[in-house]
C-alpha cells in the first residue's frame, strides 16, 4: 500500500501514553501523539496522521525521520536560537559600569552615547543605551539636584548641626 509508513517505533504504546501525559509543550505533545497514533495502529499512512494532527505531511515526515535518526529525545527537545548579538558587549558594559562608577559619571544618556562612540567605536541608539543602562545594568546616572540661586552652604551646615533627630 503506497504511503505507509515503515518507521519501527521502538516504546511500548503505554510508554508513549505516559511520555504524552508527561509533555509541557504543545510541540512536544503533538510530536509524541504522531508516534502514539502510529503505534497503535489508529493511523496507517503519514498522509493521515498529517490529516489528524492538523499538520503537513513534509513536516510529519521531517518529525519521523528525526526520529527513526536521532530517537525520541531529539524530537521532543526544542532548540534555543542564539538570537542577535548585543551591540554593547560584555567588554564594553564592564567598562561602562566602571565609568558609571566614577562620582562624576555621566549627566545624560546622550553623553553615554558619545563616550561608547569615541572611546569603544559602539554607535548604538539612544533607547539601546537608555535600556542596557537602566534596565539590565540597574545603573542610574549621576544628576545632581538643582540649587537654588540664594543658596547658602553655610546656612545648611548650620541647619544640619542644629536640627535635632528624632
Amino acid at each position: 500500500m503506497a504511503g505507509v509508513t515503515k518507521v519501527k517505533i521502538k516504546e511500548s504504546a503505554e510508554e508513549l501514553h505516559d511520555l504524552l501525559r508527561k509533555q509541557k509543550t504543545a510541540l512536544g505533545k503533538e510530536r509524541i501523539s504522531a508516534l502514539y497514533l502510529l503505534k497503535i495502529g489508529h493511523v496507517k499512512t503519514i498522509q493521515d496522521l498529517a490529516v489528524v494532527l492538523g499538520r503537513g505531511s513534509a513536516t510529519v515526515q521531517r518529525w519521523l525521520k528525526a526520529y527513526t535518526e536521532s530517537g525520541i529525545t531529539s524530537l521532543v527537545s526544542r532548540k534555543k536560537g542564539s538570537g542577535r548579538p548585543p551591540i554593547i558587549n560584555t567588554e564594553v558594559r564592564e567598562q561602562l559600569l566602571k565609568e558609571l562608577d566614577d562620582p562624576q559619571g555621566f549627566k545624560s544618556y546622550e553623553e553615554i552615547r558619545t563616550w561608547l562612540k569615541a572611546v569603544e567605536g559602539v554607535e548604538a541608539s539612544y533607547k539601546v543605551v537608555h535600556d542596557t543602562v537602566r534596565y539590565q545594568m540597574k545603573a542610574k546616572l549621576k544628576v545632581p539636584r538643582a540649587v537654588g540661586i540664594k543658596h547658602q552652604e553655610e546656612a545648611e551646615e548650620e541647619f544640619k548641626k542644629n536640627f535635632p533627630n528624632t
